[in-house]
């Protein structure tokens, strides 16, 4: 017999990854839509928390 909880229970869908700021490699930074860079956008780096990429960490073992 099925536990009466699975009868419910629905696996947990999740969120589309919408990054709002992508990297410039003439620039070496994360920019906006609008060029400008994503680090100076403070509601941005509130609800990211990071503008972190991959760019420095292909050339340098300690980023």
């Amino acid at each position: 017999m099925r536990p009466f909880a699975l009868n419910y229970a629905r696996p947990a869908v999740p969120a589309p990854d919408v990054v709002p700021y992508a990297y410039d490699p003439t620039l070496q930074l994360n920019v906006l839509s609008d060029g400008r860079p994503a680090v100076n956008d403070h509601d941005l780096l509130l609800a990211c928390g990071t503008t972190t990429s991959t760019a420095g960490s292909q050339t340098h073992f300690d980023d």
